[in-house]
């Protein structure tokens, strides 16, 4: 079983920028794709960010791009998936959650069959 830890949260201010990371470890790890959620209060959890095992594609959602960037790198039997968070707003305040899934479609269209989950990174961005 694949597990993940999220950190790398904290509190920034508007325009500036905050990495995330996310620790997955676990049997056949790197074949997994990867991606990022969040959830603001009071509103449900949207896709920010996903990248394939495969070839790295990256996708993203509207409201992120061109702002963020999910990367990620392979030592051994642990994979860090990273996102790059920069000129960030008051909208973006949301629980980030890494997650994962061997299908790359779950993790971009069909988040509601994940099972993998990090524990969330609280990121707070001041006005």
């Amino acid at each position: 079983q694949v597990h993940l830890v999220d950190s790398g949260g904290g509190v920034v201010q508007a325009g500036g920028s905050l990495r995330l990371s996310c620790e997955a470890s676990g049997d056949y790890v790197s074949r997994y794709s990867m991606g990022w959620f969040r959830q603001a209060p009071g509103k449900e959890r949207e896709f920010v960010a996903a990248i394939s095992w495969s070839e790295d594609n990256t996708y993203y959602a509207d409201s992120v791009k061109g702002r963020f960037t999910i990367s990620r790198e392979i030592a051994e039997n642990t994979v860090y998936v990273y996102l790059e968070m920069k000129s960030l707003r008051p909208e973006d305040t949301a629980v980030y959650y890494c997650a994962a899934d061997r299908q790359l479609r779950v993790v971009t269209r069909l988040s509601g069959f994940l099972q993998i989950w990090g524990q969330g990174t609280l990121v707070t961005v001041s006005s």
